[in-house]
């Protein structure tokens, strides 16, 4: 069975006000929010994988949402952290900002499934309304709904 979006969209995942002033800091809190709900045990060595991959090649696109990831055996199962920033986040050597973080952690064996999920996510980031509603949602709730509202979701 093919995982889908709304399986991992959990509400202890998702921090909407983050504190972050540094990529680095960025993934430390969302790998926080994952390692508090025993998504991931060793933040520390997958933090490494997601940093080693950022570096190979950033993850940020043009309209200011960050996919850091790394294909790991630390995970079990595909994990997602999100995170926002109003300030947003200097990603990448430029200082391009991040305003949305979707971390994820991929099991080595689910890589058709992690294809499935970061698409659906890049889709629904990329269209400028949708976009816009995340970047305002007043809760959490609200947050999951708008994801779980756009279209191919």
């Amino acid at each position: 069975m093919a995982l889908a979006l709304s399986d991992l969209l959990k509400k202890e995942h998702i921090d909407l006000a983050l504190k972050a002033a540094t990529q680095a800091e960025a993934l430390r809190e969302l790998a926080g929010l994952l390692v508090a709900n025993n998504e991931i045990s060793d933040s520390e060595n997958f933090l490494k994988e997601v940093r080693e991959r950022e570096r190979t090649s950033s993850t940020l696109t043009e309209y200011g949402v960050a996919f850091p990831h790394a294909r790991t055996e630390l995970v079990d199962q595909i994990v997602l952290g999100i995170g926002r920033s109003e300030a947003g986040i200097p990603w990448n050597e430029s200082g391009d900002l991040a305003h949305l973080i979707f971390l994820i952690g991929v099991p080595q064996k689910m890589l058709n499934d992690y294809l499935i999920v970061i698409g659906a996510i890049a889709r629904a980031t990329k269209d400028d309304p949708l976009r816009t509603l995340l970047l305002h949602a007043e809760s959490v709730a609200e947050f999951i709904e708008t994801m779980l509202a756009a279209p191919s979701l």
